[in-house]
């Protein structure tokens, strides 16, 4: 048997990239997940997932994000970078749960 690496960063960057190419609409974001539901595994790196959807990356021990101020590791499309209204919170659960 031969065990398959663990690499997080690898699949933020995945993430990161397909979100940052959907751009602001959040039905394209969606589509985007779900097609890369079928390639990468979601449940082997599900604390990265929730961190990049939540904070825009990944976070260290204590909640800082560990991705240097490098544009291509992170993404705007959040819910930290999400407009302060419950509309705009409640369409970024929706993305998540999709």
């Amino acid at each position: 048997d031969e065990k398959e690496k663990f690499e997080p960063t690898v699949f933020r960057d995945t993430i990161v990239q397909g979100l940052n190419e959907a751009g602001n609409d959040l039905e394209a974001i969606a589509k985007f997940l779900d097609a890369a539901g079928s390639r990468l595994d979601y449940r082997r790196y599900a604390d990265t997932l929730f961190d990049i959807l939540v904070a825009g990356s990944m976070l260290a021990p204590g909640g800082t994000r560990i991705d240097d101020n490098d544009k291509t590791k992170m993404t705007n499309h959040c819910v930290f970078f999400a407009d302060e209204d419950h509309d705009a919170i409640r369409n970024y659960a929706q993305v998540s749960k999709a």
